[in-house]
């Protein structure tokens, strides 16, 4: 039995130990060879202190070092925090605290930028840089070393030392994801919602060895975390890239013969915008949809452009990782489906009661099952308000796995298909990111102390949510361009304002608030109209 994804890796390495598991760049490396330099990141680790369940932050680009950290972490027990690489300081200082990282494994240049609060972070007692080769170095009160520093021909005690005590219902990673109020959350996931995740996703796609997958999501995402684990659970090749030109991507799908490529709509948009040449694509055999909906003109031009691929557009939320897929058999019968339940997944669609709705009764897409995530770290109110009970489970058992309420409003047709209605909250799901409103807002009152309100919002754009912000200030009327200079500095780019108005006043409701309903109303359709003037 699997217990955890260290032992998926073994597995993979003990049943293709000559195939190659990772590319990137010029380089690749054979299954055999990543297990061996995951055993050194494991080696590192143990010989920092790194115990069961303590917390390893991994702050890097998609590279090799960024797979060995991930590992390696899992394999002496520790829990992997992966950091978004486009995150700022400020987004950086908050999960290091949030979940009191103990090790941090980054670069040199991206350590510079995290200088100012990394004294802010008590917890954390040492960096792990992936390319210093100097040990000695001091910051505050941290011990900086190389990443790679153990005896490469040291034996890893990950095994002695894990595997006697580790069960998969173990947490594994924590992944942060925006709430529509406040900071991130840290969403725990254990070792058994991963493995499950990947053998589910597997199933479906009817992953094999000889599929050539290629990586271009952030590994924070666990969306893009799962092409990892998906093909390490068949032994099939993963092709890391983050790419500057989309040209890039064409020439990496041509050169390694990808055969699975997951994107979210903007993504998807920029790809069917590159020039393909002939055949460039021919390998490809699926593509899938996640992280907001595909408009249906977007997905004619990528049916075309890859012949020969069959798209799976997907619904999913980090607090059960994956949660519907359309077959792509049913995509011309049933269009603007989210499909029916993953394996290992039941999918509910309910009233606020908890009873279930009846065919096109809108209702809140309840998940239920292995995939169910353990809650949100060291949040137990927030945890409460999503992970609630278990609208089937029967009344005599003392002891329920909560289901995740995701907050999202769909209906099912007469066959069980579902169906998107909207969002409850306030939540902006632009990119593949879920971005709340108040940490935008937050950072744009902070350029100006004479704003008296703030409110941003996400707007259809003819492909994804772009974000729209609309201000009133008491003072002079803003320099907009610098706003959005210093908001560069402060916010990652999927967070940043495509547009910001300033207005006399916001409207408000009956208790002096905001009032979001009247401005969703008043500016849903801004960017289609400005497209067309």
């Amino acid at each position: 039995m699997t217990k955890n994804l260290y032992q998926l890796l073994q597995q993979a390495q003990q049943t293709f130990p000559r195939h190659t598991a990772l590319y990137f760049k010029e380089k690749s490396l054979n299954y055999t060879e990543l297990l061996q330099q995951v055993d050194v990141v494991a080696t590192t680790l143990q010989q920092q202190g790194i115990k069961r369940f303590d917390r390893v932050a991994v702050y890097l680009p998609k590279q090799f070092e960024t797979i060995f950290s991930i590992w390696g972490a899992n394999a002496v027990g520790g829990v992997f925090v992966p950091v978004n690489p486009a995150l700022k300081a400020v987004q950086v200082q908050h999960i290091l605290q949030d979940c009191n990282v103990r090790v941090l494994i980054t670069s040199k240049d991206r350590l510079a930028t995290l200088n100012e609060v990394l004294a802010l972070c008590p917890d954390l007692h040492t960096i792990l840089l992936t390319d210093d080769n100097e040990p000695g170095q001091a910051l505050a009160h941290l011990t900086i070393k190389p990443l790679m520093s153990a005896d490469h021909h040291s034996e890893s005690q990950a095994a002695s030392s894990l595997q006697g005590a580790v069960t998969d219902s173990d947490m594994a990673a924590i992944l942060y994801t925006s709430g529509s109020t406040g900071k991130p959350k840290g969403v725990v996931l254990s070792q058994r919602n991963m493995l499950v995740g990947a053998s589910s996703v597997a199933t479906y796609l009817q992953n094999r060895a000889e599929d050539v997958i290629l990586a271009l999501l952030p590994l924070s995402f666990d969306y893009g975390l799962s092409q990892l684990t998906t093909a390490f659970s068949t032994g099939a090749s993963v092709v890391l890239l983050d790419f500057f030109l989309v040209q890039d991507v064409v020439r990496a799908v041509a050169r390694h013969k990808v055969t699975g490529i997951a994107a979210v709509p903007p993504l998807w948009a920029q790809l069917a915008k590159a020039k393909w040449p002939d055949d460039s694509a021919a390998s490809v055999r699926y593509l899938t949809n996640s992280g907001g909906a595909m408009p249906q003109p977007l997905l004619q031009q990528l049916q075309s452009i890859f012949s020969n691929a069959e798209p799976y557009l997907m619904y999913g939320l980090t607090e059960a990782f994956r949660s519907t897929y359309l077959p792509p058999a049913d995509l011309a019968r049933k269009p603007g489906s989210m499909g029916k339940a993953i394996p290992n997944a039941e999918i509910l669609v309910v009233r606020e009661d908890g009873s279930l709705c009846g065919p096109n009764e809108p209702g809140e897409l309840v998940h239920r099952g292995p995939l169910v995530s353990l809650g949100y770290w060291n949040a137990p109110e927030k945890t409460a308000e999503r992970f609630k009970f278990d609208p089937v489970a029967p009344a005599g058992i003392q002891i329920t796995s909560p289901a995740v309420w995701s907050g999202d409003t769909v209906k099912a047709d007469e066959e069980g298909y579902l169906y998107f209605v909207g969002r409850r909250d306030e939540m902006i799901k632009t990119s593949g990111y879920r971005v709340s409103p108040t940490e935008v807002e937050e950072a744009i009152y902070r350029l100006d102390p004479a704003l008296v309100d703030v409110a941003a919002m996400g707007v259809y754009d003819g492909v994804d949510q772009a974000i729209l912000v609309v201000v009133a200030t008491s003072g002079d009327e803003p320099d907009i361009a610098s706003w959005q200079t210093q908001l560069k500095r402060s916010l990652p780019n999927f967070m940043q304002p495509k547009t910001i108005l300033v207005l006399d006043k916001l409207p408000k409701n009956a208790n002096g608030k905001i009032d979001r309903k009247t401005l969703a109303n008043q500016y849903q359709d801004y960017f289609l109209t400005a497209a067309t003037s």
